[in-house]
């Protein structure tokens, strides 16, 4: 894989960047144009994929050393870690058997408004009906599947990167 071996930090970064672009305009898509409205852990992982979007922009635009592209590489895989764990969690509930799914909840600003953030995160993570439903698919994967799926391979993109700088 010759293009591999030439691979720099910045372009790395930029093809990452390209990726959580098409990633959210897809999400956005979904969202306004197919009638998918995002349940709160939806949105978490939209915040996540926001945040990897701004992270590889910077990697981007700075094109780092070895250091530097060890430090945004590692911010990359903490923030996709996070969104492995909400996706992780989605997928979990959308998985369960009908009777054990949790009744629908408040929405998430909602949450965010009537509790504090400890206790709003907490009943977030714990579920609710809207979060186990899984109505579009592609490729027999649901949204959140494929949302995890995606952030695993962000976040194998940024240590790949880290160690292609490494060895630069």
């Amino acid at each position: 894989m010759p293009i591999l071996q030439r691979l720099t930090p910045r372009l790395g970064y930029t093809i990452g960047f390209l990726a959580c672009v098409a990633l959210l305009g897809f999400a956005l898509y979904l969202q306004y144009y197919e009638g998918q409205n995002p349940c709160p852990l939806c949105i978490l992982q939209r915040v996540a994929f926001t945040a990897l979007t701004a992270v590889f922009l910077l990697g981007a635009l700075h094109g780092p050393g070895r250091i530097g592209a060890w430090i945004y590489s590692g911010l990359l895989a903490v923030i996709a870690l996070a969104g492995i764990s909400v996706a992780s969690r989605h997928v979990w509930l959308q998985h369960l058997p009908a009777d054990r799914v949790p009744e629908c909840g408040p929405g998430l600003e909602y949450m965010l408004n009537r509790f504090p953030l400890g206790q709003a995160v907490e009943k977030i993570f714990r579920g609710s009906g809207e979060c186990a439903e899984s109505g579009w698919r592609l490729l027999t994967l649901s949204i959140a599947e494929w949302s995890l799926l995606w952030l695993v391979l962000i976040f194998a993109w940024a240590v790949f990167i880290a160690l292609r700088a490494q060895k630069r």
